[in-house]
C-alpha cells in the first residue's frame, strides 16, 4: 500500500494520510531503499508524488483530491525507486532506468498525458541489473542560448532538449546505479556530477558539444574519497562532497584539485544541504555536522537524533525539515 501524506509545516500535525496505491504483491527492494526515495515536487495548488512505476499522481493542495495519475509507465526498478521528478514549464520530467527500461519521460503536468519519452542506449556492456540501473534526478540549463536537460544514468550522463526529448551530447564513464544529481556552475561553464557505483568519481563536463563528447569535453576527474551517493553541493566556486563513508571534501570548480579533507565520521546517503552560511551533513546513525564553507575546514557544530537519516533535508525560510528512518522534525533557529 502507497500513502501520500501531508503535514502542517508549523504543527507537524498531519493533515492528510490517505492510500493511493495498491501493489498486487510487494516487491523487493534494496535495504537501503524505500518505495517513498523519490521525492515529491510542489507548486502552486498542486503536488507530485512518484513511486516510480508502482505509481504516479497529481493531487490538488487546497482538496487534496486526484487531479491525474499514471500506472502504465513499465519498468523493473530492481532495487527500488530513486528518481525524483522535475518541474520544467508545463512538463513534469522524471527518468525511469531500471532493469528492463531505461528512458526519460516528459509529461503534460496538466493532464498527465505523455509529450514525449526518449529511450536510453541499449550497450551497457553486460546483464546484470545493478550495471542498468540509476537513480538520478535531472536538472535543466541554458548554455549559449540552448536549454538542456541534464540527465545522468548508469554508464553515462547525456543532455536532452527538455522540450521535445532529443539528444545533445553524451558522456559516458564505467559508474553505474548513478544516485546524484548534478549541478552546474554559470560562471565555469561546468556540470559536475559523480558517477555513481562502485567507487565514485567526480568529473566535470564542458556542456558546449555535440554528439558523444567524452574525449573531447571532459575537463577534469577527481577519484581521492569521493562519493558513490551524497550529491555534490557547489557554493561560491568550490565543490564540497561528502564521501559515503564520511569523508567531507572541497574542490576548486576549476580544476577538480581538493582544497581541504576532513573525515566528519560515519556513513552517508542523504547529501550535503547549504543554509544560513552553513553546511548540513547527516549521516546514517542521526548525527548532522555543520560546518562553514570556505578555504578551511571549519566545524560549527554537530547535533545527535535518535534515528538514521537517508533522506536529504528540505530547507523552508529558516527552518530545516529533516525526515529520518522513523520521523519528521522541524528545526529552527528563531532568534
Amino acid at each position: 500500500e502507497l500513502f501520500g501524506v501531508c503535514l502542517d509545516r508549523n504543527s507537524g500535525e498531519v493533515l492528510y494520510n490517505e492510500k493511493l496505491f495498491d501493489l498486487e504483491q510487494r516487491p523487493e527492494i534494496h535495504e537501503c531503499s524505500r518505495f517513498s526515495s523519490p521525492s515529491p515536487i510542489i507548486e502552486e495548488g498542486r503536488v507530485y508524488l512518484s513511486w516510480g512505476s508502482y505509481g504516479l499522481v497529481c493531487l490538488d493542495t487546497n482538496t487534496m483530491k486526484q487531479i491525474w495519475q499514471r500506472r502504465d509507465l513499465e519498468c523493473e526498478h530492481y532495487r527500488g525507486p530513486g528518481s525524483s521528478p522535475i518541474i520544467f514549464q508545463n512538463l513534469l520530467i522524471q527518468h525511469y532506468d531500471g532493469y528492463d527500461y531505461q528512458y526519460v519521460i516528459a509529461l503534460d503536468k496538466n493532464t498527465g498525458d505523455t509529450v514525449w519519452r526518449t529511450k536510453r542506449p541499449k550497450d551497457f556492456g553486460t546483464d546484470n541489473g545493478d550495471q542498468k540501473k540509476a537513480y538520478a534526478t535531472p536538472i535543466v540549463i541554458e548554455v549559449e542560448g540552448q536549454l538542456q536537460l541534464i540527465s545522468p544514468t548508469s554508464k553515462g550522463m547525456f543532455a536532452y532538449n527538455p522540450l521535445d526529448g532529443s539528444e545533445i551530447w553524451r558522456v559516458t564513464y564505467d559508474g553505474f546505479s548513478t544516485p546524484c544529481r548534478p549541478v552546474y556552475d554559470p560562471a565555469t561553464g561546468l556540470v559536475i556530477i559523480s558517477t555513481g557505483f562502485s567507487k565514485g568519481v567526480i568529473i566535470a563536463v564542458n556542456p558546449t558539444g555535440k554528439g558523444d563528447v567524452t574525449e573531447t569535453h571532459l575537463v577534469w576527474e577527481q577519484k581521492k574519497s569521493m562519493p558513490s551517493k551524497p550529491s555534490p553541493l557547489l557554493i561560491d566556486g568550490k565543490i564540497y562532497v561528502i564521501q559515503d563513508q564520511g569523508v567531507a571534501t572541497c574542490l576548486d570548480v576549476k580544476t577538480g584539485e581538493p582544497i581541504w579533507q576532513q573525515r566528519i565520521g560515519g556513513n552517508y546517503s542523504a547529501s550535503p544541504v547549504f543554509a544560513g552560511g552553513n553546511i548540513y551533513a547527516s549521516n546514517e546513525d542521526g548525527q548532522t555536522t555543520v560546518f562553514r564553507p570556505g578555504n578551511e575546514y571549519e566545524e560549527v557544530a554537530v547535533n545527535q537524533l535518535e534515528d538514521g537519516f537517508m533522506a536529504s533535508p528540505a530547507i523552508i525560510g529558516n527552518a530545516m525539515i529533516l525526515r529520518t528512518r522513523s520521523a519528521v522534525y522541524r528545526v529552527e533557529n528563531k532568534n
